[in-house]
C-alpha cells in the first residue's frame, strides 16, 4: 500500500472516534497533550539559553553567578518534570479512551449481521485472526498513532525553535571561490539539514523491507497462537486419535514461519542499528567540529559553543524523526494495513454476498415460505436449485437426503445465516427463531448461564431449571447450577445435545431449527427429547435435519434433497 493510501486508511480508521459522541472530551485531551508538549519545548529552549549563561559563568570563575544558575536550573528542571508527568498522563488517558471506543466499534461490527461467521466462509479466509486484530492491532494502532503524531509535532516545534537559535549563532561565513565571494547565512542550520537528509535517505533505503516483514510477523504470531488454542479446544479428539506428533508438526510449522521471518527482521534491524547508532555518534562530534571554528576565532564564547552543541542536538533530533522512528513507522504501517483490510472485509460481507448472489428476506404473517431459492457453496457450486416450499406456523418438517447434498446448508439458509443463495424467503419477522447445531456452543460460565444462553425474556428460577434438566435425563447436573466450568470439555457430546434441548424448552421459540441435534444420542434418548419438545412446544414450528428414519414420526412434512440439486416436498 502506498504512503498516500496508508494515510487515507489511517484517517478512515481514526476519524470515526474524533467525530463520535466522545469527540469533545477527545479533542480536549488532545489539545491538552499538544499544549503540554509546547510547554515542554519552551522549557527546553530556556534550558538551552541557560547553558550559555552557565558555562560563561564557569569560564569567568563567577561563584555567585554559579549558585544563581544552579537555582534557575532547579526551577526549570522541576517545571519540566511536573509538565512531563501531566503530559504523559493526558496522553495515556487519551490512549485508553480511544482504544476502548475503537475496540467496542470493531467488536460490535464483527459480531453484527453474523459477520464473524460469514468472514470464515470467504475464499482464502483473508480476514484471518480477527481476535488479534481486535485485541492487539487496535492497541498498536492507537499507541503508535498517538506517539508518532505527537512526537512529530513536538519535533517540528523543536526544530523551528532551535533553528532560530542556531541561525542567530551561525553568523555569516564567507567563502571565496576564484574571484567569487559567497556569503552563507545560518551555515549551522544548512549543515544540520544536509546531515539529516543524508541519514534519512539511507535509513529509508536500508529499512524499507521492515514494513512487509512486520506485517508478516504479526500474522505468523497469530497463526501460531491459534494453532495452540485449537489443541486446547480439541484436546480429547486429538488424544483419541493419538495425533500429538501431527499437531506438533503443525505447530512447529507455524512457529518456523515466525523464526524464519524474524531472522530476516533481525538482519534488517542489524543494518538499521549500525546506521542509526553511527549516525547518532557522528552527530555528537559533528556539531563540535562545525561550531569550533567560530569559538577559536573568538566569535562565540564557551557558553555559546555549548549552546550550539545542545541546539544542534535538538535540531538533529527533530530532523531525524524518520530515522529514530522508522521501526515504529514500519510497524504502524503494517497495523494500518491489517485493520483497514479487516474493516473492508467486514463491510463486504455486510453489504453484499461474497459470490454476488442476492437473497431477499422479507416479512410474512404466519408462515415460512421460500420462492425459487437456489443455494450455493462458497465456490459457486450449486447445492439446491429453485426451492419453493411453505411451512405453516406450528408445522413439523424434516429435511432428508444423502450426505453432502446440502441439508444443513439449506437449514442455515432458512435460518438466515448462509449468504451464498438467491431467491426470496419470507418469515414472521416478529417471531422468535432458534437454531440448534449438531454441536452447540457451551460458554465458560456457570451451568445456569449455559442453560439460559444467550438469555431468556421471562423469569426462570432454579426449580424450573432442575425440572427441565431432569426431564432431559440430566438429573446429576441439578446440583451444579452455580458451578463455573468449561462445559464444552466437561460434558460429552450427547450431554451437550441434551443441554441444547433444555435451552429450547427454556427459550420457547416460535420456530426451532434442529441440525442433526440428536446425532450423538441413541434412539431411545432421541425419542425422549423429541417427544418432550413436541409436547412442551406444541405451537412451535420444528424444522429438523437428520438421517434416521425414526425422526419421521415426529414430523408432518418431508423435504427430500438429492445430490444433483433436485428436491421434493410432501407428507411424511
Amino acid at each position: 500500500m502506498r504512503r498516500g493510501a496508508v494515510l487515507r486508511s489511517a484517517w478512515t480508521i481514526a476519524r470515526s472516534y474524533w467525530f463520535s459522541e466522545e469527540k469533545w472530551s477527545a479533542w480536549l485531551l488532545l489539545i491538552s497533550v499538544i499544549s503540554l508538549n509546547l510547554v515542554l519545548v519552551y522549557i527546553t529552549v530556556q534550558l538551552n539559553l541557560w547553558q550559555s549563561d552557565f558555562y560563561q559563568v564557569i569560564q569567568n570563575y563567577n561563584q555567585s553567578g554559579f549558585i544563581e544558575s544552579i537555582e534557575v536550573y532547579a526551577l526549570l528542571a522541576t517545571l519540566f518534570i511536573v509538565v512531563k508527568g501531566y503530559q504523559i498522563y493526558a496522553r495515556l488517558l487519551l490512549h485508553n479512551r480511544w482504544r476502548r471506543w475503537l475496540t467496542e466499534r470493531y467488536l460490535t461490527k464483527w459480531l453484527q449481521k453474523k459477520t464473524y461467521y460469514r468472514l470464515q466462509l470467504m475464499a482464502g479466509n483473508e480476514a484471518d485472526n480477527p481476535d488479534q486484530r481486535i485485541s492487539e492491532d487496535v492497541e498498536l494502532f492507537v499507541m503508535l498513532t498517538l506517539r508518532l503524531s505527537v512526537d512529530f509535532l513536538q519535533d517540528a516545534v523543536t526544530v523551528f525553535s532551535f533553528v532560530l537559535i542556531l541561525w542567530s549563532l551561525s553568523g555569516v561565513v564567507t567563502v571565496s571561490i576564484a574571484n567569487l565571494t559567497i556569503s552563507i547565512y545560518g551555515y549551522l542550520v544548512w549543515l544540520a539539514l544536509g546531515y539529516a537528509i543524508a541519514g534519512t535517505y539511507w535509513t529509508l533505503r536500508t529499512g524499507r523491507p521492515l514494513v512487509r516483514l512486520e506485517y508478516n510477523q504479526q500474522r505468523y504470531e497469530a497463526d501460531f497462537r491459534f494453532s495452540l488454542v485449537r489443541i486446547r479446544e480439541n484436546a480429547e479428539s486429538i488424544a483419541l486419535y493419538n495425533g500429538e506428533n501431527k499437531e506438533r508438526q503443525n505447530c512447529l510449522r507455524h512457529f518456523n514461519n515466525i523464526v524464519t521471518n524474524f531472522m530476516q527482521i533481525i538482519a534488517v534491524r542489524k543494518r538499521l542499528m549500525w546506521l542509526t547508532t553511527g549516525y547518532s555518534q557522528v552527530a555528537v562530534i559533528f556539531s563540535i567540529l562545525i561550531s569550533s571554528p567560530r569559538y577559536f576565532l573568538g566569535q562565540i564564547h564557551l557558553g555559546q559553543m555549548f549552546q550550539v552543541i545542545d541546539a544542534y542536538h535538538h535540531v538533529q533530533t527533530g530532523f531525524s524523526f524518520i530515522i529514530d522512528s522508522f521501526t515504529r513507522l514500519a510497524q504502524w504501517r503494517a497495523v494500518v494495513n491489517r485493520l483497514n483490510n479487516f474493516l473492508t472485509y467486514m463491510e463486504t460481507v455486510q453489504t453484499k454476498n461474497v459470490n454476488q448472489q442476492d437473497i431477499i428476506y422479507q416479512a410474512s404473517r404466519d408462515c415460512f415460505t421460500t420462492e425459487n431459492v437456489t443455494v450455493f457453496q462458497p465456490d459457486g457450486y450449486g447445492l439446491v436449485a429453485g426451492l419453493s416450499v411453505k411451512i405453516n406456523r406450528g408445522g413439523r418438517v424434516v429435511i432428508t437426503g444423502p450426505s453432502g447434498c446440502g441439508k444443513s446448508t439449506v437449514l442455515r439458509t432458512l435460518a438466515g445465516i448462509w449468504p451464498f443463495a438467491s431467491g426470496n424467503i419470507a418469515f414472521p419477522h416478529a417471531d422468535k427463531i432458534m437454531f440448534v447445531p449438531q454441536k452447540s456452543y457451551m460458554p465458560i460460565d456457570t451451568l445456569r448461564e449455559v442453560l439460559l444462553y444467550p438469555g431468556v425474556e421471562h423469569t426462570v428460577n432454579d426449580q424450573d431449571l432442575q425440572m427441565i434438566l431432569t426431564a432431559c435425563k440430566l438429573p446429576y447436573l441439578t446440583t451444579k447450577l452455580n458451578e463455573a466450568q468449561d462445559w464444552g470439555q466437561v460434558l460429552s457430546l450427547g450431554e451437550q445435545q441434551r443441554i441444547a434441548f433444555a435451552r429450547a424448552l427454556l427459550q420457547k421459540p416460535d420456530w426451532l431449527f434442529l441440525d442433526e441435534a440428536t446425532s450423538a444420542l441413541d434412539e431411545d434418548a432421541e425419542q425422549i427429547v423429541y417427544a418432550l419438545v413436541c409436547k412442551a412446544l406444541d405451537k412451535t414450528a420444528i424444522i429438523s435435519v437428520g438421517h434416521r428414519k425414526t425422526l419421521l414420526k415426529y414430523h408432518q412434512q418431508r423435504l427430500e434433497l438429492d445430490d444433483e440439486g433436485g428436491w421434493s416436498f410432501g407428507k411424511c
